[in-house]
């Protein structure tokens, strides 16, 4: 059995640098306090509580220093957090801070601001602040089509498929007379989007690793299933079946940029006592 990994998988530069941040931090402050996961992965998380980062949902909770995740935060966060007199650990990824600078741009231009994204992810949140709360989350061509506005500035949350994003600013086009479009998914997503297809195409099975509550990792999941139908979208070791794998020649591995590269060794060891199992 062959067992192939993504050209482009596991963590991005923004988480990269959102956990260089944090262990710096952590080694002059016991505890600090995260606003929010400090990433998509369970894992993780549970790893950094165990040494002094506590996630809280509100500035209220924190007491002393508190981490500002990859994801961003509203402008209003920052205010609070100055007026309680808390450290400010800005680990925001800049492609995220460029993204909210361009939301904050077309909002100040009179654009209608329209984010291709995800409503509910906290990435998409802070954009909706600066755009000063006036932009509409689209996600496909059928919210595309609904969209009524002569002057339309659109962005997207950085981890947005390509694919995506492209056909529904196809749509936007034909429904404005000014049209002004900034990409700005990251280009660490296209990659890894780009080698996880590619990937799925050769492949029998693909496993995408990552936490469930990743929008990436289930974007990568969304697009290996249309070149790749027996697919597993697991966080850990622990959900491999040995089942999945009676009469697989290709395994390719994928994992979302908030997966760490020792859980992405540990699944690889896991899949070859399986087949070892099996012979």
């Amino acid at each position: 059995m062959k067992i192939r990994i993504a050209e482009n998988a596991g963590f991005c530069y923004g988480v990269k640098r959102a956990i260089k941040i944090a262990d710096e931090a952590l080694k002059k402050n016991k505890i600090i306090y995260s606003l929010g996961p400090i990433i998509h992965n369970p894992q993780v998380v549970s790893r950094y509580e165990k040494k002094g980062l506590k996630v809280v949902e509100t500035i209220d909770e924190a007491k002393n220093a508190v981490l500002i995740r990859s994801h961003g935060i509203p402008p209003q966060i920052y205010e609070q957090i100055s007026e309680k007199n808390l450290e400010c650990i800005d680990a925001t990824c800049p492609f995220v801070k460029e993204a909210q600078d361009y939301a904050k741009q077309l909002y100040e231009e009179d654009y209608f601001v329209v984010i291709v994204g995800d409503q509910n992810h906290p990435e998409v949140k802070a954009h909706i602040a600066y755009a000063n709360y006036k932009a509409q989350v689209i996600n496909s061509i059928q919210e595309a089509k609904n969209i009524e506005a002569q002057k339309i500035g659109v962005i997207s949350q950085t981890t947005q498929s390509v694919d995506n994003f492209v056909s529904i600013v196809s749509e936007l086009v034909k429904k404005a007379k000014e049209i002004r479009i900034f990409n700005t998914i990251c280009d660490a997503t296209e990659k890894r989007q780009e080698s996880a297809k590619e990937l799925a195409k050769n492949s029998d099975l693909m496993i995408v690793i990552g936490g469930k509550n990743s929008a990436n990792t289930r974007k990568l999941y969304e697009i290996c299933l249309n070149f790749c139908k027996k697919l597993y979208h697991i966080e850990t070791k622990e959900e491999l079946k040995k089942d999945w794998f009676e009469g697989i020649e290709n395994v390719g591995i994928t994992a979302g940029a908030s997966t760490p590269n020792w859980l992405i060794e540990d699944v690889i060891k896991a899949i070859e006592e399986i087949e070892y199992d099996i012979r």
